[in-house]
């Protein structure tokens, strides 16, 4: 057969040569029976056991991703137990087992169906992406029912190429890559959580193939190579061989990046930055600081939230801040209050559903309606500054008022620690996020009054552009080399520093190494990035000279389409051994 190459988006860099397995979900159509009036409670006893049986493999599969994608992006999974403790969701299936005398199975499947249907109507791309939560949920419990199970993905004891439809977070986080070498799917985009666990889990990942996939046969050998985008089916010799020597070069690479974990960020003409971690636990922290991290750039406080039934006390987030803060020794913890809503939500905190959830009742602004939850957080936080170097952080602050009001109730609790005699550190920086184009625009006159600035790079690309960072479809707009976004990230760098004030990067592009030169003649203080990127962008750095990056920032300002702006800088890594 002859050689097939298959082009989709690469967001997993490394190359791969293996055998195919082929992965597929159960599917809701097959033919399921009614039952007789006498047989009700007994379906209804099925569906119940199962249901509770689908709570503890969850549990368990949240625990597992913890340990394997850290607790932050374990915290997704979360939303599929959400389902089954959701008031409407069983007991729907409940109604129609009682009144048209439905099978569990049956009940199962028209109900997600029909809540599936739902949320592929929606206008919002991440909501679409929830109908494939539902379809696990009503995977997860149709096998629990009959008793029927495809493959199981964390059982796999034999090196292979998985080749799937798609893979649902509760799949990913089970591919143990010393056997499941690399995968590729239909669907997803860059930004899915398919492709970000994919990442954090170092497997090589081609997703959003759109034709062809479906011909790779179990058993073919295929070549995956993630940083290409590109899936080669029954590779010729020759191929084969150049994609051996890609390897090998990978390799020795990556053997050359270990070094960098205790070195400084420094170019060869000797300007320093501040790399650090995007983290949410402890225990992320401890790798963090393993990779090499030199501060915590952004402390994702909502996965304390996420993995507890009820809000957490005071005394729950204080103890997780204060540990986090404690394993960092004297290097800066940056900790950003919490930011629920648009993509992230919470069982037990009913926000209403909204048509728009990223530009909604979300992060700031639920805070700042829900003082005190806020209040908690905050003394929480506090607290914990008196056993390190923490910086307090906003989301989503998109004008000036927002600010003021936050600041002021951070000022409130302050007080109130205070009078209660309470250690905190009375010189506490507090900043905000840049992730709404009101703020990167109007960043001369927050400089004046917030203690520094991070750029939320995901969202600002999003907002600025008009693009849903979750739709594949219109994938190709995201881009953080826009111009717009390069204009936008010199008015905040340069106004920060006419304040005198700190400015960091905690989003995606702080993690690109391609990016690096442009970010370090912007003046950038702080890299903020996924643990498994320190190493290699600390590289980037001490190859660069800041003279030569700041000739190259003044041809990129000239330049007019995202495209060339990328092409401009991949040339100016190559030639500096990057």
């Amino acid at each position: 057969m002859a050689e097939i190459r298959l082009s989709g988006i690469g967001v997993s860099e490394g190359i791969r040569i293996g055998k195919v397995i082929r992965y597929t979900h159960s599917v809701h159509n097959q033919q399921f029976n009614d039952i007789s009036e006498a047989g009700v409670a007994q379906e209804i006893e099925r569906l119940t056991e199962a249901k509770e049986k689908c709570i503890q493999e969850i549990e368990q599969l949240i625990e597992q991703a913890q340990q394997t994608v850290g607790a932050e992006k374990a915290g997704v999974i979360q939303a599929q137990k959400s389902f089954l403790l959701d008031p409407t969701f069983c007991p729907e299936m409940e109604k129609l087992i009682s009144k048209k005398l439905f099978s569990a199975e049956k009940a199962v499947d028209q109900v997600v169906k029909k809540v599936m249907s739902i949320f592929e109507k929606m206008p919002n791309e991440y909501m679409r992406e929830r109908a494939a939560d539902v379809r696990d949920v009503g995977n997860r419990l149709l096998a629990a029912l009959t008793g029927v199970k495809g493959i199981n993905l964390g059982e796999i004891r034999e090196e292979v190429i998985l080749i799937a439809d798609d893979l649902a977070p509760t799949d990913t986080v089970q591919l143990n890559k010393k056997y499941i070498q690399a995968f590729v799917t239909q669907k997803g985009g860059k930004t899915s959580h398919t492709a970000i666990f994919s990442k954090t889990l170092g497997i090589p990942a081609v997703i959003g193939i759109s034709a062809g996939l479906e011909q790779i046969q179990a058993g073919e050998t295929v070549i995956v190579d993630g940083t290409g985008g590109v899936c080669i089916v029954n590779p010729e010799e020759e191929t084969i061989r150049i994609y051996l020597e890609r390897m090998a070069k990978e390799a020795k690479d990556e053997s050359a990046l270990e070094a960098y974990a205790s070195q400084k960020a420094i170019t060869k003409d000797g300007y320093q930055v501040e790399v650090g971690a995007n983290i949410g636990t402890a225990a992320d922290a401890l790798y963090a600081v393993e990779q090499g991290a030199e501060g915590i750039g952004l402390l994702r406080t909502e996965l304390v939230y996420m993995s507890e039934a009820s809000l957490p006390d005071e005394e729950r987030q204080f103890t997780v801040y204060r540990d986090i803060v404690q394993v960092m020794g004297n290097k800066p913890v940056i900790i950003r209050t919490l930011d629920i809503g648009g993509d992230k939500e919470l069982s037990y905190l009913k926000i209403p559903k909204e048509m728009n959830p990223f530009l909604g009742y979300r992060a700031i602004r639920l805070c700042l309606d829900q003082k005190p939850l806020f209040v908690t957080q905050l003394r929480a936080i506090l607290r914990a500054s008196a056993y390190g170097k923490v910086k307090i952080m906003f989301p989503m602050i998109s004008c000036l008022e927002e600010w003021r009001i936050a600041k002021g109730i951070v000022e409130e609790v302050k007080e109130q620690l205070r009078t209660e005699s309470s250690s905190f550190d009375e010189e506490i920086e507090v900043g905000i996020m840049v992730e709404v184009p009101s703020v990167a625009i109007l960043a001369k006159q927050f400089a004046k009054e917030v203690d520094f600035f991070s750029i939320g790079t995901n969202d600002l690309v999003q907002y600025t552009l008009a693009v849903d960072r979750m739709n594949e479809k219109i994938d190709y707009l995201y881009d953080h080399f826009n111009p717009a976004i390069i204009s936008l990230l010199q008015n905040v760098v340069n106004a920060a520093h006419a304040e005198g004030k700190f400015v960091g990067m905690c989003g995606g592009m702080a993690g690109d190494p391609k990016a690096v030169p442009l970010l370090l003649a912007l003046g950038l203080d702080e890299f903020s990035m996924s643990a498994t990127a320190i190493r290699k962008v600390k590289h980037t750095i001490n190859q660069m000279e800041l003279g030569k990056c700041r000739s190259l920032l003044e041809d990129v300002l000239q330049m007019n389409t995202a495209q060339d702006i990328r092409l401009k800088l991949e040339s100016f890594c190559s030639e500096n051994g990057i």
